[in-house]
């Protein structure tokens, strides 16, 4: 059997498939993301496609590839680049890595979230710029955690992961907000589900965590923004269309809000000359949520077994449920 990589992904990963003598692969050998054109004559005729969150998989790629595809593995916990109802209508099945990013992700969460409320890269440049004169009681001025509280939209595996990070930094409250309560999870951090308007407005520091769906996208917007507290902090590391960045970028420059800090942008990457990039109180990364290398390892081990599972016929590690 065929099947078509591509990008250039962890070397267990690889050796993963290339060491079961299941597949013969094909890669697109490159750290930069697979042309269309590329892309579309790779998948011809494969019977298993390893892809990436940023390879949009759609009916145009699933014609190309043709009836032999029975296998889709993507490195990603998310899965809004893929097309799931033509792949369910074609009895494709789909391998994804939950679990294995979560740590990680409330890791750099938490990072993201103390680096804008404390000014940390605003710190350093004004250090490496001569900003830095003396020690003054109000410069560099931001926002603790502690007897805060914090909203977090999508308690699921990551959310609770970044809440039970920040219980120790004295947060006095959690709120969550999401399509259904959750009272087995919340009770953790005795959160209280909220609807997202009171979370807004209550929240001294809000935090993404929730799937891209087309009940979320978008929601993060003028109207979000405008209840939320000229001093809150707002945290994104879930998906980019999330949040309305026009509307973002407003809030920010206005003092709606306090600060932001992204992991995921609209586009991905953020072009160079993009508005948010202008302000001070607002930390930009180039989504590295999950970039650590045990578990950029793991994701590709287990990306490999999810597609070796689904080429024989067998149960997946970790299968997405059509």
């Amino acid at each position: 059997m065929q099947v078509f990589v591509t990008r250039r992904i962890p070397r267990e990963g690889l050796a993963a498939l290339s060491q079961a003598g299941v597949c013969s692969i094909q890669q697109w050998d490159s750290d930069e993301p697979i042309p269309r054109s590329e892309l579309l004559a790779g998948v011809a005729g494969k019977h298993g496609l390893l892809c990436l969150l940023s390879d949009r998989i759609d009916k145009e790629v699933l014609d190309a590839a043709g009836s032999n595809l029975k296998i889709i593995s993507t490195l990603s916990v998310g899965v809004d680049h893929l097309a799931l109802e033509e792949i369910k209508k074609r009895g494709i099945r789909v391998g994804y890595t939950p679990d294995i990013l979560t740590d990680a992700t409330a890791e750099l969460s938490v990072a993201l979230l103390l680096a804008t409320c404390r000014r940390l890269p605003e710190s350093v440049e004004e250090v490496k710029n001569g900003g830095w004169t003396t020690w003054k009681p109000l410069w560099m001025c931001g926002y603790g955690l502690s007897d805060s509280t914090v909203g977090i939209i999508g308690l699921g595996r990551i959310g609770q992961a970044v809440a039970r990070r920040l219980k120790p930094f004295g947060v006095k409250k959690f709120l969550y907000t999401g399509s259904r309560p959750k009272p087995e999870s919340a009770m953790e951090f005795q959160a209280d589900f909220v609807p997202l308007a009171k979370l807004a407005e209550e929240s001294d520091f809000v935090a993404v965590t929730c799937s891209l769906t087309p009940d979320t996208k978008g929601m993060c917007n003028k109207d979000f923004f405008s209840r939320m507290k000229k001093t809150s902090v707002f945290i994104n590391t879930s998906r980019g269309a999330v949040v309305n960045q026009e509307d973002l970028y407003q809030a920010l420059v206005s003092g709606q809000i306090a600060a932001a800090g992204l992991d995921v942008t609209t586009p991905e990457p953020l072009p160079t000359d993009h508005p948010l990039l202008s302000l001070k109180n607002c930390v930009i990364l180039p989504h590295i949520g999950s970039a650590t290398y045990a578990t950029r390892s793991a994701m590709s081990v287990l990306s490999a077994n999810n597609l070796l599972a689904g080429l024989k016929g067998e149960s997946m590690p970790s299968e997405l449920q059509l």
